[in-house]
């Protein structure tokens, strides 16, 4: 069947519906893009990849194709989309098999037949919808639009990839310069809200101005996106120097490149950090982009990168803040998914435990191979140095950024005061896609 398939759709025109620009971001990988500032502005990059799924969408014929099992749909254009029959049946649109006010599917998997066949297949509507009768007679209607959108050719899914995830990266390093954002514009316009976090998620940094200098400003930002995650160091945490400190964050001393905490298995996807009091001397944050770096490992140390993709660590933290805690997790340094990328960074060297579940011929190599990756984060060329001032807020993604801070000098009394908080990705994606359409609407 699938051979018949084949030759079938190589005769035609397969429907291609996704933007050059976009395919060479998904066949590229890598974007070795150095500079950044929000006068290339992703947002609108994003909107536009939106907006090409808004074209109308007109259907010339359709047709059943191998014994029914696919449904063959033939556009005005002069384009063609193939879709299995049994996929069609499992997203009946009818409210039988479908909760439309949940927007959920009814149909229970036990009762779906993978191997339905359409029994007779019509378009209705001035060729605006597809009608197919199934063998028990019955009747599923589905919108010209919806199809197209869900076409199932290489170019359109990953159109709808991008949509749904904004896949795209801009990469950075020492040059970079940080986007800004006003903070009161992020909480009381969508618009801005929107290039905040499309910004965030391309670029993996944003700063905010503006804020007032006291504690509660990153609740605002919480209650903008939806909430806040909760740690085990409260739904805020309190950045200065303390005595007899349960986190090496609270002194006054240099913090390496790091990610927060990989001791958990789904550590935090967004860092919030808010300048309350700055010190006049030392203190400077530094950014650093580790996919950016992962890339440039992978290229200049195969072997380096294999070790750090490969090999689970062990990472510890023991106290009380919040509450009192014992955690323990396994990581590997750098996460990367089914095609090789690089999806997230797990390192905190304050916390890799002196457990180490690995045998002994291979610590050495480890070692080397997390050096080599350390020693291209503190690049020169790679890392961003930056000061913050009462007021700012940095908002980046824990995943892809590591940040550390330059040390200063102890006082009487406190001389430096950040506020902290975390976010997941989950939540952020979610407001990011409400914003956006909300957006679009206006448009």
């Amino acid at each position: 069947m699938w051979t018949s398939i084949a030759k079938y759709l190589l005769r035609t025109k397969v429907h291609q519906d996704c933007s050059r620009t976009l395919l060479q971001a998904q066949n590229g990988k890598h974007s070795h893009q150095k500079h950044f500032s929000l006068s290339r502005r992703p947002w609108q990059h994003s909107m536009q990849t939106a907006q090409a799924f808004n074209t109308s969408a007109a259907i010339h014929k359709v047709e059943a194709l191998e014994a029914n099992q696919f449904i063959c749909v033939h556009w005005e254009d002069g384009s063609k989309s193939l879709y299995p029959s049994v996929w069609l049946r499992d997203n009946c649109q009818c409210p039988e098999c479908f909760l439309h006010s949940a927007k959920a599917r009814k149909l229970l998997l036990e009762n779906l037949d993978v191997n339905v066949g359409a029994k007779n297949v019509t378009l209705a509507q001035r060729e605006k919808k597809v009608c197919i009768v199934w063998p028990d007679d019955h009747t599923s209607e589905f919108e010209a639009e919806w199809l197209k959108k869900r076409c199932f050719s290489e170019q359109a899914r990953a159109k709808m990839r991008e949509e749904l995830f904004l896949s795209e990266r801009q990469y950075w390093g020492s040059d970079l310069q940080l986007p800004t954002l006003a903070f009161e514009e992020v909480l009381h316009s969508d618009e801005s809200a929107y290039k905040w976090l499309v910004t965030l998620k391309r670029t993996g940094i944003v700063l905010l101005t503006g804020a007032a200098s006291r504690q509660g400003e990153l609740l605002k930002l919480g209650q903008r996106i939806g909430f806040l995650r909760l740690t085990f160091y409260g739904p805020t945490w309190q950045v200065q120097d303390k005595a007899d400190a349960n986190n090496v964050a609270y002194t006054t001393e240099k913090l390496s490149f790091h990610t927060d905490y990989p001791v958990l298995q789904f550590p935090p996807g967004i860092q919030l950090l808010h300048c309350i009091k700055q010190t006049p001397t030392g203190g400077e944050s530094e950014v650093v982009d580790g996919f950016h770096v992962a890339n440039q490992l992978k290229e200049q140390n195969p072997q380096a990168f294999q070790i750090l993709t490969s090999t689970y660590v062990d990472f510890t933290d023991i106290g009380v803040d919040y509450c009192d805690f014992s955690m323990q997790s396994k990581q590997k340094i750098i996460d990367v998914d089914e095609k090789g990328e690089v999806v997230r960074i797990n390192f905190n060297n304050a916390t890799r435990d002196t457990v180490f579940d690995i045998p002994a011929e291979k610590v050495k190599p480890f070692y080397a191979a997390l050096k080599d990756y350390v020693d291209l984060l503190n690049s020169k060329d790679n890392k961003c140095i930056y000061k913050m001032k009462p007021g700012e807020i940095v908002v980046f993604d824990n995943w892809r950024l590591l940040h550390g801070r330059q040390s200063y000098e102890a006082g009487t009394e406190i001389s430096r005061h950040l506020e902290g908080a975390y976010a997941d990705w989950d939540v952020v994606m979610s407001r990011l896609r409400i914003l956006r359409k909300n957006v679009l609407s206006r448009k």
